[in-house]
């Protein structure tokens, strides 16, 4: 970088591993303190260069990413070192920058995020140690030895205003493809139009095939098949009506959107960065993964030569584009679900789907609490205003035996959450193990603390006849308000957590009392309480969405904790979630189905 005329600096980092902290979540980035597994002589060095803009002030910056692993570094990570060097090289000449630009090889020995979130926490905000000196290194060339002093000391430049990651992968497609990856933690998604950028770009002017990630499970759906298949036979019965009205959508565009879209939800709630880009946004700066695959090998020199022609031409234009702005992308979309690479579902569509699928919790919550008040009816007017009065601390007894019992279980939940850490330090212990004793732990958790601040004779003044009711009432007023704080975290959990609770919050319903019922809608009812009891339990969730996906034949109980491990270390907020919301309502749910009555 040095002879292009750019400014070089290493920097020097420690690998820092992920792990649970309960205090961690919601936190800004770690200000650089190593975890206690660190050691002084494992570490890893980045390259920094910096191109001076010639007509801007030095307050804003494009940056470049390329992962590069000097150890076991092959022929992809060489192509795409290839591509951010040609562009580098090329922007050392031009004169129209007027932002910084700002290429990171990142050092991938550790993985590729560690060194892109460690390199950015020093830029942010600097940790004064021995790191930054100067060093002196000798360099063998021939028979003469050269002593350069290398600087490992942080050069910043201006406000990142936009990163992209880049990087090269074995094709197996028809057509020179490119992937792009955009979801950070806790579904974070940069500005829509560095995608749309990105897209035409690559379409239109490189003639590459863009791809997001899709759930290709469904692609090769038969329901799903069928279900876009109706929806197109009902667009051209539509379209015959009226020829200007264009809501015709084909079966295959159908199913291609409901995996894109599943997919996009998913990883969106899932909370975890699919790429090095994830620690970008950390900073507010809005950063995507480019992945390049060839159709053809790149051992053809001729093909390798039109990868770096076509990748660098497509890296050029985003980057001018981006340097245009004379401010951040604005009057755009952060909040929204890809279907296509080209083609969304924007926050004002999906909040309708949401808030009409929690509108029935209060309202239901409401109904059922009105229900269990056993009002005076005027014709008694004659009791006594004794007798009145104890109604009424009845009633209110009744109503605080319920809250209590909802507040119990979610003060356990919160336990619960809690449980992974000191189940991770037992010493070689494995996650089949792990996840056991959690669910032992969990279970003598709750007896505990239903036996300590669950009086025995708190039920004494309750109607054990209408007590599921006022508790069913309780534990939907809880479960709304749990969503509604979770849709302002992460949305995509709670839309995937009102999906599957909400009708069972609903429909949960004492069975014994359908039992006696003996009619076909108590037997329906009772039915599909015991199936969303099953499924709903978070592991039972996880085991059935993972076979449906890679098949139920190498499914174990560790996969579990494994899958949670990865939520925490994360920082996930679908982690507390599951914990503080899903798992104690299910449990609240389950007692209504047990109820004595």
């Amino acid at each position: 970088m040095s002879n292009l005329g750019a400014q070089v600096n290493n920097h020097k980092f420690h690998p820092q591993l992920n792990q649970f902290h309960p205090l961690h979540f919601f936190s800004g980035p770690d200000s650089g303190v190593m975890q206690e597994n660190s050691t002084r002589s494992l570490y890893g060095i980045n390259t920094v260069g910096i191109i001076r803009a010639p007509r801007g002030d030095g307050k804003e910056a494009i940056v470049l990413v390329t992962p590069y692993n000097a150890v076991k570094g092959g022929v992809r990570e060489t192509l795409s070192l290839g591509i951010a060097y040609s562009v580098f090289s090329l922007l050392t000449r031009v004169t129209w920058l007027a932002k910084d630009i700002i290429w990171l090889v990142a050092d991938s020995q550790y993985g590729e995020y560690a060194p892109v979130a460690a390199w950015l926490r020093d830029y942010h905000t600097p940790a004064f140690s021995n790191l930054d000196s100067l060093n002196t290194e000798t360099c063998h060339v021939g028979n003469n030895n050269f002593e350069s002093k290398i600087s490992y000391g942080i050069r910043r430049s201006g406000t990142m205003a936009a990163a992209l990651v880049l990087g090269v992968a074995y094709g197996n497609e028809n057509e020179d493809t490119l992937g792009i990856y955009a979801e950070a933690s806790n579904g974070q998604m940069p500005n829509l139009d560095l995608i749309n950028i990105v897209h035409y770009l690559a379409v239109h002017r490189q003639g590459l095939r863009v791809k997001v990630e899709q759930f290709h499970w469904l692609l090769n759906s038969k329901w799903v098949k069928s279900l876009g298949e109706v929806f197109e036979s009902l667009g051209k019965m539509v379209k015959t009506l009226n020829p200007d009205w264009k809501l015709g959508i084909s079966a295959a565009d159908y199913v291609e959107g409901a995996a894109t879209l599943a997919s996009s939800l998913y990883h969106q709630a899932l909370g975890v960065p699919t790429g090095p880009h994830g620690a970008f946004r950390d900073y507010q700066v809005d950063a995507i993964t480019l992945e390049f695959s060839l159709r053809i090998s790149f051992d053809r020199l001729d093909r390798r030569n039109d990868f770096l022609l076509h990748g660098g031409r497509l890296i050029e234009g985003v980057i001018r584009s981006v340097n245009n702005l004379l401010e951040k992308f604005h009057q755009s979309f952060f909040l929204y679900l890809l279907t296509s690479p080209s083609k969304f579902v924007s926050v004002g569509v999906y909040m309708i789907a949401f808030a009409l699928l929690v509108a029935p919790l209060p309202v239901v919550a409401a109904s059922l609490y009105a229900k269990t008040l056993d009002l005076n009816p005027t014709s008694e007017k004659d009791k006594s205003a004794t007798s009145n009065e104890l109604g009424s601390v009845l009633q209110s007894w009744k109503w605080l035996n319920s809250v209590k019992t909802v507040f119990v279980v979610h003060f356990w939940g919160a336990t619960v959450s809690l449980l992974p850490y000191f189940i991770s330090q037992i010493p070689d212990s494995d996650p089949t193990t792990n996840f056991s004793v959690w669910i032992l732990l969990s279970i003598l958790s709750l007896e505990i603390l239903r036996w300590i601040l669950v009086s025995p004779s708190s039920h004494i003044y309750g109607l054990p006849q209408g007590e599921w009711a006022t508790l069913k009432s309780a534990t939907i007023s809880s479960f709304f308000i749990g969503l509604g704080l979770m849709s302002v975290i992460n949305f995509a959990t709670a839309e995937i957590g009102a999906l599957l609770m909400v009708p069972m919050a609903l429909m949960a319903h004492p069975l014994k009392l359908d039992v006696r019922g003996q009619s076909l809608r108590s037997i329906l009812r009772m039915i599909c309480n015991l199936v969303l009891g099953v499924i709903t339990f978070p592991p039972a969730t996880f085991f059935v969405f993972k076979g449906v996906i890679e098949g139920f034949s190498g499914i174990n109980a560790g996969d579990f904790w494994n899958w949670v491990e990865s939520l925490w270390a994360w920082n996930s907020a679908t982690y507390l979630y599951i914990g503080m919301v899903h798992l104690p309502c299910w449990v609240l749910c389950v007692q209504i189905l047990l109820h004595p009555c």
